[in-house]
């Protein structure tokens, strides 16, 4: 009857043990496996020339006859960035992940970091993107109520990596 017993708690030990070591194992995951969360969806890569680089968006909601603002996510990667382009109803980003460049024209370029909001004003030509080495997410808020976007030339290279203003 002890042989019986020891066995069974011998068998009890062994398997308790074993399964926290699984527990345990499954529980060192690597960096790189875990998946930052994000606020949104990343959407569609566009495939526009309005862009240069990768960028993505994610339509959060549609203009229309009741509420004339487009608003949409936009993930750009590293040295992803728009073309010149004004809005004229303006336009507001918030910057939601990563670290990204705003400036508009005549004026020194602007890092945005997670947290800021920056006030695009109507006709305006502006561009906006990621850093060189770091993704950036944004939220676009743009009235439509006095029409599409105006897109204009391709930022260049120069005008990409002048140093930013603080």
């Amino acid at each position: 009857m002890m042989n019986i017993k020891n066995i069974a708690i011998l068998s009890l030990i062994v398997l308790v043990s074993f399964s926290c070591k699984q527990q345990n194992k499954s529980a060192k995951i690597s960096q790189s496996e875990i998946q930052e969360p994000t606020v949104f969806a990343k959407g569609k890569q566009i495939t526009n020339d309005n862009f240069t680089g990768n960028v993505w968006l994610e339509n959060l909601v549609q203009a229309d006859s009741l509420n004339q603002n487009s608003v949409g996510s936009v993930t750009f990667e590293p040295g992803a960035r728009s073309k010149w382009h004004s809005h004229p109803a303006g336009q507001i980003l918030l910057a939601i992940d990563g670290v990204g460049y705003y400036q508009e024209k005549g004026q020194p370029k602007k890092i945005l970091r997670k947290g800021d909001a920056i006030k695009c004003p109507a006709d305006i030509p502006h561009w906006h993107g990621a850093s060189t080495d770091t993704k950036f997410v944004q939220v676009a808020i743009t009235g439509r109520e006095k029409g599409e976007t105006i897109w204009l030339d391709a930022v260049t290279d120069k005008e990409y990596h002048n140093e930013p203003g603080i």
